[in-house]
Formats: C-alpha cells, sequence, structure tokens
C-alpha cells in the first residue's frame, strides 16, 4: 500500500503504522483518508492481528495541520471535519490490540489518535501530550470528552478539556492518560512487547472483551448528529474563531 503521510510495516503477525508526514506529522485530510484506509484494511488481514501507531523522534503528531486546514473553503472544511470523524469511529471500533507508541509531543489530534488505543507508552522527555482546542478557539465535540473520559473520568476530564491542559509524560501518566513512560529510544521496544503480550491470549476472546467494554464509547463517537457538525464548521468560520486561528498559525509559522 503506497501512502503518502503514513507508513506501514508487517511484522510476522502485526503490523507498525508510523506517521510519516513532515517534522511533526500534522494531520491533513489526506493521513485522514489514509487512516481510515488502513484500518479497514487491517481488520480484515487475519495474518495482522494488532497494530501499533507510532511517529517519528521528538513528535507523534503535532495535531491538525492548521496552516492548511485554515486554507480550505467551508465545504472542503466540513468534509475534512467529517472524515476525521470518520477516523475516530474506525479507531475506536477496530477491534485488535492497538497501541500507541508515543515518541514526543501530541497535542490535540495526536492525542486523540492515542487515547483511541488500548495502551498508551510514552517516551520521556520535555514533552507535551492533551487537548488543547479550547485555547486555540476550536470546539470539543461531547463524543472526544467521552473518549477523553474514559480515561480520565468526567471531572478530571472536563477540567483539563475547559482549561485546554497539555501535560509532560509524567503528569500525563499521573492522571491515567499515559500507560507507562519509558526512556524515548525505548517506545516503540515496549510497545512491541505489550503487543505480544496481548497476543498471548485467545483473539476471538479478547476481540470480543474489547467491543463489549467499549460498546458505549462506540455508541458516542459512532451516532453524532449533522447539527453537531454544522456547529463545529459555522463556530470555525466565526470571525473571533478565525483570529485566534490566524494568531495561532503565525506563531507556528515563526517557528
Amino acid at each position: 500500500m503506497i501512502m503518502e503521510t503514513l507508513q506501514l510495516t508487517k511484522k510476522e503477525n502485526y503490523s507498525i503504522l508510523t506517521f510519516n508526514r513532515g517534522r511533526s506529522n500534522p494531520m491533513n485530510l489526506k493521513m485522514f483518508e489514509e487512516m481510515i484506509e488502513v484500518l479497514k484494511s487491517l481488520k480484515k488481514d487475519d495474518s495482522s492481528q494488532a497494530l501499533i501507531i507510532t511517529g517519528k523522534e521528538n513528535f507523534f503528531s503535532s495535531g491538525l495541520d492548521l496552516p492548511e486546514i485554515i486554507t480550505y473553503d467551508k465545504a472542503k472544511t466540513k468534509f475534512c471535519w467529517e472524515v476525521f470523524m470518520d477516523l475516530v469511529i474506525e479507531l475506536v471500533s477496530f477491534p485488535k490490540p492497538m497501541v500507541a507508541a508515543i515518541t514526543g509531543h501530541s497535542p490535540a489530534g495526536g492525542c486523540v489518535i492515542a487515547i483511541a488505543c488500548d495502551y498508551r507508552i510514552m517516551g520521556a522527555g520535555d514533552f507535551k501530550i492533551g487537548l488543547n482546542e479550547v485555547p486555540v478557539g476550536l470546539v470539543v465535540p461531547r463524543h472526544i470528552f467521552d473518549l477523553y473520559a474514559f480515561w480520565l473520568g468526567n471531572h478530571r476530564a472536563y477540567q483539563y478539556l475547559m482549561e485546554g491542559k497539555l501535560m509532560n509524560p509524567q503528569q500525563a501518566s499521573d492522571a491515567g492518560l499515559i500507560d507507562v513512560v519509558v526512556p524515548a529510544n525505548q517506545v516503540l521496544e515496549t510497545a512491541e512487547r505489550k503487543v505480544a503480550h496481548y497476543l498471548k491470549f485467545d483473539q476471538k476472546t479478547w476481540c470480543a472483551s474489547k467491543l463489549n467494554l467499549r460498546s458505549e464509547m462506540i455508541r458516542n463517537v459512532t451516532h453524532y448528529d449533522e447539527d453537531l457538525l454544522e456547529n463545529v464548521v459555522e463556530h470555525w468560520f466565526h470571525p473571533n474563531t478565525q483570529s485566534i486561528l490566524n494568531g495561532f498559525v503565525a506563531k507556528l509559522q515563526k517557528k
């Protein structure tokens, strides 16, 4: 499978999906589409019984590629959000073991990918992870809150979302967002050991149990209404939001 933004490596009985877009792996419409294609393919691939999602040195993913996405017109922006929501559905409902090997910074959309996984391993270092949409001017959809709260609990997820809290690896581990922090050069190796542990179990039992335990989460992310999407897009194009987004993009482009 030839892809522009991702690299898929097949191992003996599992696969590794690596973000492969620029230095910080910013996510755009093309990446969303390619991830959906990979997940659908792997779901049907009996030779690949588990998936590791990882990034590059210092970055898992920096989140949405705002400099690109902010140039989309309203129709393309709406389509982009539709595809992103479809991606979240595919991630949350992926039946096989899925481990996030977080190699560095993972704010916003990068964090969403991570919290859809079954287990999260993060490299130690001066890195940040969390959902910082509110300070950037973006409305947090309810189903993203539900996904965050699945790991952090409602109280903590609410407070962290409303202040756009970003955490270092140890803080994220203490909050329950990260399962284990390891030296940065051991992230993928640790993820592979975790996958090997999951694959010791009968996979029909493991996968059926996963889907049972996630049933409410899957319903929450699947049954969003059209009004939610319209509200997200309308808010995106509100002058105040555009001003915040443009200011944020200007800061990014200076780095």
